[in-house]
């Protein structure tokens, strides 16, 4: 393999940053390079102004296997210090994430994917988190997030047989938002991240952060985190914005600000 060549791509799709784990013959399995490579993307999202969602995906139709074994033995790591697995998995971005998911997502790729707010699969996707199988927990997220994202029973079966389920499978159960034709994802997902796009970039961040701050905490107090974040939005220049195009019957021009 060229070592030169990056292993995490982006490209910019009007208001979507398209962000790409380039290691098909490893099948996109994440090292210490692709991790800082993703925690690198997740910053030109985060920074740029222009850009309103991303889409991540894997090259040469496949998502990821997860964690690269080898180089996990020789030491690397597939952690970013205060983000997590990938440098995504923990990472609290305010810009929305959509995972385009073509054939395998394993372990820690089904982490990723499950790390990103909203995920679009191929009918033939296959995703599994099979540590079980090697001694380990899905520690990248698939223990704490998949009972959150599924009923209790089925997402044990899953966690503790390690068996892959496919994406039709993941869309029945409603773990994929869309189940797509094979090699059509990342187009749906590019599609979806656009309207999104059409949305307030503040509301769609303080939806992000809601959502975040509700996780597992009493409603008072989910309430009074809302309270504040309401209190931002309604000063911002983006709701006299909204308000003002509603009545003149046009399309918003928001500002972010």
């Amino acid at each position: 393999m060229d070592n030169t060549r990056p292993q995490v791509r982006t490209e910019r799709i009007g208001s979507t940053l398209l962000i790409t784990i380039d290691r098909p013959t490893a099948r996109n399995a994440v090292n210490a390079a692709v991790a800082a490579g993703l925690a690198a993307a997740l910053d030109t999202l985060e920074d740029g102004s222009d850009l309103r969602a991303g889409v991540l995906t894997g090259a040469e139709g496949t998502f990821s296997v997860g964690m690269d074994l080898k180089a996990g033995l020789a030491g690397e790591s597939p952690e970013v210090p205060g983000r997590g697995f990938g440098g995504l998995t923990q990472a609290a971005t305010s810009k929305p994430l959509i995972a385009a998911v073509e054939g395998w997502a394993l372990g820690g790729g089904f982490e990723l994917a499950l790390g990103c707010d909203l995920i679009v699969a191929a009918e033939d996707a296959a995703f599994g988190l099979p540590e079980v199988t090697r001694g380990l927990v899905a520690a990248g997220g698939g223990v704490i997030r998949l009972c959150k994202r599924i009923p209790y029973h089925l997402a044990m079966e899953l966690l503790l047989t390690g068996e892959t389920i496919s994406g039709e499978r993941a869309g029945a159960l409603g773990i994929a938002n869309r189940v797509v034709p094979a090699g059509t994802a990342v187009h749906t997902a590019v599609q979806l991240a656009e309207r999104l796009a059409a949305n307030a970039p503040l509301a769609l961040a303080a939806v992000k952060r809601i959502t975040r701050a509700a996780d597992g905490v009493p409603e008072p107090d989910a309430f009074r985190a809302q309270e504040w974040e309401m209190a931002a939005l309604k000063s911002s220049a983006d709701v006299r914005e909204g308000m003002t195009a509603f009545a003149e019957r046009r399309a918003p021009r928001w500002q972010g600000k």
